[in-house]
């Protein structure tokens, strides 16, 4: 168990007592590993006491130092178990992951004075990472790096976009991951011009943009990076000109990164360039996410949100041109905040690159 994190989350709320249900959020904090399905598992959070994590039999646990398991069988009646370890005068704080068939009952019942939202001590806290957190994200993206060369030479003229994301897989784990953070994006073509693209029996073809938005998970740790290259031919004085303009969005965000910066003003810098550029309405979608054990975390760089970046905050600067008569172009790295700046984690070049 976590009990530096746990500290964190209990600092960061006002609430009597925290009700955590989400198991990724679980696991992070208790270092359980657990997946009940549609059965009721919750970590319940007070000051001063000892953390009690609920726990159908069916799911065998090894003790935890300083976690105190209360089991329950099926046809147990949650509520009732819950309300024996919730005070009637607490304010209790839920996340977002709870189920309304277990929220709604205990509601009823008034077991607490108070339900509020107790999502975001949790969510803040997973936000900053700590050393091992950090060490654990640049090693999934150097090995994201890696992947990035050797996808590139996947391309030959007629294959398929989905034949390339079929092998990604094991490209990953030669190079030491365990898994995909998310389903690939592979892209040729008009289709780049789709953000969020999934890879389909389009050909490749001489001339065509090759988008790719990959990321692997290694330990636990997410990465995220996308790179537009040029197959066979370079790209025409248009086409030049937004990626360029991507580029420039790209780097000129990253310089703006340090701590104590709005992120809205970071997506700014970005939308600026673009804009400035007359490829404004071609961006559509918010600058960055935060990831984590997670591929999209609690957070984002976008317009609408001005919370303060912290030192050690973990987002993507992926600005992007959606223009189907000209390029889809998306270049995409990590950053981690500094006090002074930031560290990008990705290596992978963002210059024009030729392929095939």
């Amino acid at each position: 168990m976590n009990r530096n994190r746990i500290e964190n989350v209990m600092k960061r709320t006002d609430c009597d007592a925290l009700l955590i249900s989400d198991p990724i959020a679980i696991c992070y904090l208790t270092g359980a590993r657990l997946y009940p399905g549609e059965r009721f598992l919750a970590l319940l959070l007070k000051k001063n006491e000892a953390p009690k994590l609920f726990l159908n039999t069916l799911f065998p646990l090894k003790p935890i130092e300083g976690l105190e398991t209360v089991s329950y069988s099926d046809g147990d009646d949650i509520t009732k178990l819950v309300s024996e370890h919730v005070s009637r005068d607490d304010v209790l704080g839920v996340d977002k992951d709870l189920r309304a068939r277990f929220l709604l009952p205990m509601i009823k019942a008034r077991i607490a004075k108070e339900f509020t939202d107790g999502s975001l001590p949790v969510d803040k806290t997973r936000a900053v990472k700590d050393e091992k957190e950090l060490e654990l994200m640049r090693t999934s993206s150097r090995i994201n790096d890696a992947a990035m060369e050797r996808f590139k030479g996947l391309v030959y003229e007629g294959v398929e976009e989905q034949e390339i994301a079929a092998q990604m897989l094991d490209i990953y784990k030669e190079l030491g991951a365990q898994a995909y953070s998310f389903p690939p994006i592979v892209a040729f073509g008009k289709n780049a011009a789709d953000p969020h693209h999934m890879p389909d029996d389009t050909k490749l073809k001489a001339g065509d943009a090759v988008l790719f938005d990959v990321g692997c998970v290694y330990e636990g740790y997410c990465s995220d990076m996308t790179r537009t290259f040029f197959f066979k031919k370079g790209p025409n004085e248009i086409q030049r000109k937004v990626y360029e303009l991507v580029r420039k969005a790209n780097e000129d965000a990253a310089a703006t990164v340090k701590e104590g910066v709005r992120l809205c003003d970071i997506d700014k810098t970005a939308r600026d360039v673009i804009e400035q550029g007359g490829y404004g309405k071609y961006f559509t979608h918010r600058l960055g996410h935060f990831i984590g054990i997670e591929d999209h975390e609690y957070g984002d760089v976008s317009a609408s949100f001005k919370d303060l970046t912290e030192e050690n905050n973990i987002f993507s600067i992926e600005p992007g041109i959606y223009d189907p008569e000209t390029l889809g172009c998306r270049i995409e790295d990590l950053v981690v905040v500094t006090k002074d700046g930031c560290e990008i984690l990705n290596r992978y070049p963002h210059d024009i690159e030729i392929i095939g």
